[in-house]
């Protein structure tokens, strides 16, 4: 089970549910902590704030949804499960859609409350003692991972291998997904490398013309081309004693492959146009979305380069194979936004954040980026609500459809349209549509329209 030894508030008026609930969430490892009402609860909330808080509805004085709402005021964040009878459903229901994290009702399921606590675990970060901020998230908080935000053990594998390799010069291939931060990563290395005092270059291979990535890697001389009217330093040459981080190197066109790998074996640059050739000390990360093997196969990308530049190969995994770490990301990006926009955003609703760990996220960390900026840049109360995440998640795009289905869907989009314009005339309708009335009959009752529907004397039927 995930979160364990995390803190667990239990809040109940019934000394045998209160007893049975703690020693039933200390058996799977929480650190538990029980009180008798919601004034208590409060109390304790100040003194040693919990992860997640479990309380009943029905309490002496402040009942639980008045409990839910000082929360709210105070930790917007702290996730909140409510235990309710059957008679409160209704407030327990309205109470969720304000921002409560899920309720039960009793009697219930041990291992139902269980999975809720744990997945309420996964959307709420640990508290810092007052004071205290995190540099970096991941062990240690070291200063070179600032900007890598992980809670994951899959991300905390990465950049221990990151470290690893870091100390030594030897050529890196990070690969992933489009968005999934790969340049965050190469400079991660660069800093944790000897190289940190030097400089770190960055390139997208991709995103220049062919005719003048040369240029940009190892410079020109003067008259080289039209255009060059004076000398110019390459990349090669400005990362000098540092990182060149060429990124999408799988779309550097293969003639520049040749050039790149003569560099990397003979340690030199010759600029464009000129004659001489000059020394460079670069250690080179490189990253790529592509699958360079087929890209070998198919004659696109030169095995002896790919070798080069392969020493060390290490993979980004997508956002969605690190869900974990998607609350800690989005609090990070909206503290940043904050600033950016001047708003006082506390961070995320628990159904907001619950709304972001369960989204598809085919754009990665880039794309959680937007959403939250969206949210941040539209939010008019310091807590970010589940409408406005579920807003910027909804992206238009075109449904995904077979060839056969969507000219389905526009066949009947256009007989149905033909009918209203024709006033349900077949005759009319099949001219315009430049098909026999056979043909056009046999069409409509393919798509079970008939032209009565459509007659301004008959009912009209809402299209289907």
């Amino acid at each position: 089970m995930r979160g364990e030894g995390a803190h667990v508030l239990v809040v109940d008026d019934d000394e045998d549910i209160l007893r049975l609930l703690t020693m039933r969430l200390k058996a799977r490892g929480f650190r538990v902590t029980a009180v008798g009402s919601a004034e208590q609860a409060v109390v304790r909330i100040a003194v040693d704030t919990p992860r997640v808080v479990v309380s009943d509805v029905c309490l002496p004085g402040q009942d639980g949804l008045a409990l839910f709402e000082e929360i709210r005021r105070t930790r917007p964040t702290l996730p909140v499960i409510l235990l309710t009878a059957h008679g409160n459903i209704p407030d327990a229901v309205d109470a969720t859609s304000r921002g409560v994290f899920g309720y039960l009702t009793k009697p219930f399921d041990s291992q139902i409350l269980l999975e809720k606590i744990d997945r309420a675990l996964q959307l709420s970060e640990p508290t810092l003692p007052a004071g205290e901020e995190v540099v970096a998230v991941g062990e240690g908080g070291d200063a070179w991972m600032e900007g890598v935000i992980f809670r994951s053990s899959r991300m905390a594998a990465l950049m221990a291998d990151a470290r690893m390799v870091a100390a030594s010069d030897a050529s890196v291939l990070i690969r992933g997904e489009s968005g999934a931060g790969k340049e965050v990563l190469a400079r991660a290395i660069h800093r944790a490398s000897p190289r940190a005092k030097g400089p770190f270059v960055a390139i997208n291979c991709g995103a220049i013309p062919e005719q003048l990535l040369e240029s940009e890697l190892f410079g020109h001389a003067k008259g080289a081309f039209t255009g060059a009217a004076s000398n110019r330093v390459g990349l090669f040459q400005t990362a000098n004693g540092g990182t060149l981080f060429l990124d999408e190197i799988g779309d550097m066109p293969l003639a520049l492959q040749v050039k790149l790998l003569r560099v990397l074996q003979e340690r030199v640059v010759r600029p464009v146009g000129s004659t001489k050739v000059e020394p460079v000390d670069v250690r080179l990360l490189s990253a790529t979305h592509r699958d360079l093997d087929a890209a070998m196969t198919q004659g696109l990308f030169r095995e002896d380069l790919y070798y080069r530049l392969d020493v060390v190969s290490l993979t980004l995994p997508r956002l969605e194979e690190r869900r974990e770490d998607i609350p800690l990301l989005a609090a990070h990006f909206a503290g940043l936004l904050a600033v950016k926009y001047g708003k006082p955003i506390n961070g995320f609703a628990p159904d907001a954040l619950e709304a972001l760990a369960t989204a598809s996220w085919p754009g990665n960390v880039r794309q959680l980026f937007n959403v939250v900026e969206q949210s941040c840049a539209l939010t008019s109360t310091p807590l970010i609500s589940a409408a406005l995440v579920q807003r910027a998640l909804r992206v238009p795009a075109m449904d995904a459809l077979t060839y056969a289905d969507a000219k389905q869907r526009f066949e009947r989009n256009y007989l149905v349209q033909l009918l209203k314009l024709t006033d349900g005339n077949v005759a009319d309708a099949a001219r315009i549509a430049e098909r026999n009335r056979t043909e056009f009959y046999r069409l409509l009752q393919k798509h079970d329209l008939t032209p009565a529907m459509f007659r301004s004397d008959s009912e009209t039927l809402a299209e289907r």
